[in-house]
């Protein structure tokens, strides 16, 4: 016989089939699931959410990812590099906004030009800032040389999605050649682990193919390979994409949306002391998309300061919030969210990961 939903909540640990059975709640048991979550938030991790200040700063990029807007493939793409006196600008900003952090994202790319200039731009964060603004780092799959590179030069966290733990699916979604290999991606996380970085992952949820059993997997995938940070949400197709093709076999973005914020929910009782963003794309399909996953469960925030003229051509999916907004825009914003959302803003904080102290020392 099924346990109920409170049943679940009340066990020290989780099934695969018991978190199948909370990704599929709704009404009370959906409410009984958040309750749980919002209570494991505020004793693991308290009130406090932290800023990182996202500069999506070129959309330049080789892979050709069958979900993504920037693919290599999409010759509808406005391609930009924003130069790296506009970058340091953004991250000046960051800084003397007292934000703590920020992150730097694009489109991939592995040329020695590429790699060369992320170093010196990590450098020249660090000297800007008098070496107290944290950084972040999301750009894809690099060798371990490159990524020990980056970390010597600055970045503490690197974000590397891995879309999906079900090696089938992400063959599903990508093109099959060896420049999208899963095995290359899980090798890419570990080499992170290995370096010292806080490591952090994510899915999509909602894409096409997935079952609540990919799902289930993905987070457990997460617990074992003790992840650092998590940035998940929900998949919104993009008209430019292959996969777009599959638009009506989708759940509704409501549902996705939903589904979503329970999986942070379970996320957060299964990783009680990980950082977990609350995505941009929640917004994009709930005006207070982002503020309900901050009183569910997620405890990062990363407001788009991105120079304004160029955030409507970084659009990995379509209907993406705020790109017309600028940094200041950005900021009053997310201030005024965190506060519906119950938060206190970690001003001046790095807010990194618990569970990562705690996995270093044990190591």
């Amino acid at each position: 016989m099924s346990k109920s939903i409170q049943q679940i909540l009340e066990q020290d640990s989780l099934t695969k089939e018991n978190i199948i059975q909370l990704l599929k709640s709704t009404g009370e048991d959906e409410k009984a699931l958040f309750t749980k979550s919002s209570e494991v938030k505020l004793n693991y991790i308290g009130k406090n959410v932290h800023f990182r200040g996202l500069v999506e700063f070129s959309n330049i990029c080789k892979k050709d990812c069958l979900y993504c807007g920037i693919r290599v493939g999409n010759k509808n793409v406005d391609r930009y590099d924003i130069a790296d006196e506009e970058i340091l600008k953004a991250a000046k900003f960051a800084y003397d906004n007292n934000y703590g952090s920020v992150v730097l994202q694009s489109g991939e790319r592995s040329d020695k030009e590429f790699v060369d200039r992320i170093e010196n731009l990590l450098k020249e964060i660090k000297k800007l800032s008098n070496n107290e603004l944290g950084i972040t780092i999301s750009l894809g799959e690099q060798t371990k040389e490159t990524y020990q590179r980056w970390y010597d030069a600055g970045a503490h966290r690197y974000l590397l999605r891995i879309e999906s733990s079900n090696r089938e699916l992400y063959e599903k979604i990508h093109p099959k050649n060896e420049n999208h290999a899963h095995e290359t991606r899980l090798k890419c996380l570990k080499y992170l682990q290995d370096i010292g970085y806080q490591t952090g992952t994510g899915v999509m949820i909602g894409i096409p193919f997935q079952t609540y059993e990919d799902l289930a997997n993905d987070l457990l995938f997460m617990k074992e390979f003790d992840i650092d940070m998590v940035g998940m949400g929900p998949f919104i197709e993009h008209d430019e994409t292959p996969l777009y093709e599959y638009r009506d076999q989708l759940m509704s973005l409501n549902d996705r949306f939903r589904l979503t914020l329970r999986m942070i929910a379970v996320l957060r009782i299964l990783m009680k002391d990980i950082n977990i963003a609350s995505a941009t794309a929640l917004q994009a399909i709930d005006p207070l998309g982002r503020e309900k996953a901050l009183r569910i469960g997620a405890n990062i925030i990363m407001p788009n300061i991105t120079p304004t003229n160029e955030r409507a051509n970084y659009l990995l999916y379509q209907n993406k919030p705020c790109i017309d907004e600028g940094a200041d825009d950005c900021t009053n914003c997310m201030e005024a969210r965190i506060n519906m959302a119950d938060g206190e803003i970690g001003y001046g904080e790095w807010g990194d990961s618990r569970h990562y102290a705690s996995r270093r020392k044990d190591a």
